[in-house]
């Protein structure tokens, strides 16, 4: 059977399907666990300051090690590195399952989010290495939809599971979901071909890189909490930067680094990236603050502003083959420019939005900014994963991953230190109303400012004849 498959002429569709079993429940597991925050914390008996960690460790784990699995990847074969990814996110599962307090759970996610890293590098660049060029930005666009699903599916599913069978459940469901992963790898993937250069893997390079990553990112995502000008954060964000200048003066002496530096002299890489990293910027902007608005201003119960951040989601997972497929033909740079721009626009439709604003106003701005979304990041993913050369694709898959999660980091660090900085209050009694109206609007701006800024460097990215 598996034969027939591996021959069929729809073989690079199964290839894309088994991807997406990985990118689903990878996604699926940043988002589903935020519903299960405050059960957690009754039953294990944690404080908010520590219970943040469940979250931040997760995250952390994940961006340091992206360009690290998609180098080691291109060393040692996308297949292995995808397939071993599985294993290990089943196995922390289990484990965070099975945590009897706060701390073990924190540990066991740290172990989760090394399978996750290992899958969500390599997705990208398996899909590009299997699909032809005409194709590309249509396979990537369904990716993009199972992102877009997989976020939108967590909460409503974590409320689901935690209500049948309690809060251990939402790792227990990964169990059935990655070993159906781990098989289809195993029967359907094509076992690439590592380079047959000997090229050793750059443990000093791996080393700087991941704790200056862990560093500089402690320091910001934590930064509002302990404050700015702490000796912690001081120390995080100093320290960080010393181990990432440091990688980079080793990258540019060592024979085969972790990162090719000169991938960046590579126009579309770098435009794409710098693009994509500032629309994840802008779009966290309003991802971080609008469920503040719906519930603490306009009074929406929970449930109900679940319902209206479901609809980003939605539209983008409509847009994102679509714009994929488009960009097969016509070429990423219309796309990817106007996409910014909608999304600027969008942006700039929530900074007109008054304390009485009813769910049909609020509407449109969600719906521009889920259109900007599909519009602008498959096409964008597509551009960027098919400037590199073969070999290269798995660390320019990490790169691309890794410029998506800083940018969602850098997003709502800036967008909240902002907020407050304007006087804002997450929850504002009635006094408070107008201060949050004039800080939220004055973020949405800035977002604006931002996302305009990426459609310019987009506007420049080279361009090319559409694929034959």
């Amino acid at each position: 059977m598996f034969e027939n498959i591996k021959n069929s002429p729809s073989y690079r569709w199964y290839v894309l399907a088994t991807v997406a079993v990985g990118t689903f429940m990878a996604t699926l597991d940043s988002s589903i666990v935020n519903v299960a925050l405050p059960t957690i914390s009754g039953q294990l008996n944690s404080n908010l300051s520590t219970l943040q960690w469940v979250v931040t460790a997760y995250l952390l784990t994940i961006t340091s090690l992206l360009p690290v699995f998609g180098r080691l990847a291109d060393l040692v074969g996308r297949k292995k590195v995808f397939a071993f990814g599985f294993l290990v996110f089943i196995l922390g599962s289990a484990l965070c399952g099975l945590a009897q307090n706060i701390w073990f759970l924190v540990g066991t996610r740290v172990f989760q989010a090394v399978g996750a890293a290992m899958l969500m590098s390599n997705s990208a660049a398996i899909i590009t290495s299997i699909f032809p060029p005409k194709e590309r930005g249509k396979a990537l666009g369904l990716t993009g939809t199972v992102v877009a699903l997989g976020s939108l599916t967590g909460p409503a599913l974590g409320g689901i599971l935690i209500g049948l069978a309690g809060w251990r459940s939402i790792f227990y469901i990964n169990l059935p979901i990655g070993l159906i992963g781990f098989t289809a790898v195993l029967l359907i993937l094509p076992m690439d071909v590592p380079s047959k250069d000997k090229e050793s893997f750059d443990f000093l390079g791996a080393l700087t890189f991941t704790f200056g990553m862990i560093f500089v990112l402690l320091g910001i995502t934590n930064g509002e909490d302990w404050g700015w000008s702490s000796l912690p954060v001081l120390l995080s964000l100093v320290l960080g930067t010393a181990l990432l200048v440091l990688f980079l003066l080793t990258e540019r002496k060592v024979k085969h680094p972790m990162i090719d530096l000169s991938l960046f002299r590579n126009r579309p890489f770098l435009i794409g990236n710098l693009s994509g990293g500032l629309s994840f910027v802008a779009m966290f902007a309003n991802t971080m603050i609008l469920p503040f608005y719906l519930q603490g201003v306009l009074n929406y119960q929970p449930k109900q502003v679940g319902m209206i951040l479901m609809i980003f989601p939605i539209v983008m997972a409509l847009v994102a083959p679509i714009s994929g497929h488009a960009s097969d033909k016509f070429g990423p740079m219309v796309l990817t420019t106007s996409g910014l721009v909608i999304t600027g626009l969008g942006l700039f439709y929530f900074s007109t939005l008054s304390a009485t604003a009813s769910f049909y106003h609020i509407l449109p701005g969600s719906m521009l900014m889920g259109l900007g979304s599909g519009m602008f990041q498959s096409p964008n993913n597509s551009s960027v994963m098919s400037s590199v050369p073969p070999q290269k694709l798995g660390i320019a898959g990490g790169i691309n991953s890794l410029v998506r999660n800083l940018g969602m980091v850098t997003g709502i660090a800036w967008s909240v230190a902002l907020f407050e900085a304007m006087g804002g209050v997450t929850m504002p009694k009635s006094g408070q109303v107008n201060a949050f109206m004039s800080a939220y609007h004055a973020v949405m701006l800035v977002g604006m400012v931002i996302a305009f800024v990426a459609a310019f460097i987009s506007f420049n990215r080279k361009s090319y004849a559409k694929a034959k």
